[in-house]
């Protein structure tokens, strides 16, 4: 009787091994069977899997029946019964999720470069496009933020940060802190160290909750972030400067327009969203078919700005 026991768990083994061997790296779906101590065993239909406590998420409550996805990290041959490791921590989990929602990423278009990810909190995702036609942000955004949504459900309301790669380490640690706005940055690689100047109403936006923000960055971009805030008197004309700057970026203002709407008052995009229509028109050099456009520029770029700080 024992052996035949022992030949039936040898050939119940072999059956899991031979399903799930060629699957490491992959998302499979189970529900939570039972507890044990912190780990976490799961249904997976065929076999049973198990989630250590290393590999839950801090911030996830789990119920017995609860159907979610996993990522299957390992296949343990050696244990007593092929043991399949499970995992919803892992930033492995992430990159998989977004290939299973983002065509452009399954097909190759959109290239996940790397990711930084603090499991249940916030997570920083590195995407780059091979075809220049393809916005690589907006691919993994969707159509009204759809994907991205998507992704965020099942990750029980994690933040998720998508930041365009580039090659140019200044341009890389600019997205990677957005929405907050740099000053500048200076490199030191000697140190492998950038450091960035803020003005003080945009320093805690830079480093983030509990220096999140900057922690994730430095992950991401392989680069020690140091943030800090501007310390030197700003003049007057500076101010005007920047301000000019940065509406000129805004697409459909430009900078002839930005120069008169900072001449006349308008020094944000918030503050042109808040004045009358009327206010607009009567700016030097407009009239109201340049005033209209101007408004839904800066709503545009105002939708824009609060859609990524959202994500």
């Amino acid at each position: 009787k024992q052996a035949i026991i022992q030949k039936l768990r040898m050939a119940e083994k072999d059956k899991v091994y031979a399903a799930y061997k060629d699957h490491a790296g992959s998302i499979v779906t189970g529900s939570i069977r039972r507890f044990d101590r912190s780990d976490v065993v799961v249904d997976l239909g065929d076999a049973e899997g198990l989630m250590p406590g290393k590999e839950r998420v801090p911030s996830e409550e789990y119920q017995m029946g609860d159907r979610i996805r996993f990522l299957l990290v390992a296949i343990d041959a050696l244990a007593q019964g092929t043991q399949l490791i499970l995992s919803r921590a892992s930033p492995e989990f992430i990159k998989k999720l977004f290939e299973l929602e983002v065509s452009e990423i399954a097909d190759g278009t959109v290239t996940i470069k790397d990711i930084a990810r603090e499991a249940g909190f916030r997570t920083k995702i590195a995407v780059h496009s091979n075809d220049e036609k393809v916005d690589p942000v907006g691919a993994c955004v969707g159509l009204r933020g759809q994907r991205v949504k998507n992704i965020v459900r099942e990750l029980s309301g994690e933040k998720v940060d998508i930041v365009k790669w580039s090659p140019d380490v200044k341009t890389f640690v600019t997205n990677a802190l957005a929405p907050a706005k740099l000053l500048r940055l200076e490199i030191d690689e000697a140190e492998n160290t950038v450091h960035v100047i803020v003005e003080a109403d945009q320093l805690s936006l830079a480093i983030g909750k509990k220096g999140q923000n900057a922690r994730l960055t430095a992950k991401l971009t392989g680069w020690k972030v140091d943030v800090q805030k501007d310390e030197a008197d700003i003049t007057f004309e500076e101010k005007i400067s920047r301000a000019t700057d940065q509406l000129a970026t805004v697409e459909g203002i430009g900078r002839d327009h930005a120069a008169k709407l900072v001449g006349a008052g308008f020094l944000t995009l918030e503050g042109i969203l808040a004045a009358d229509i009327q206010d607009l028109v009567d700016v030097e050099g407009f009239d109201a078919d340049i005033a209209e456009k101007v408004r839904a520029a800066a709503e545009a770029a105002f939708e824009r700005e609060n859609g990524k700080a959202a994500e």
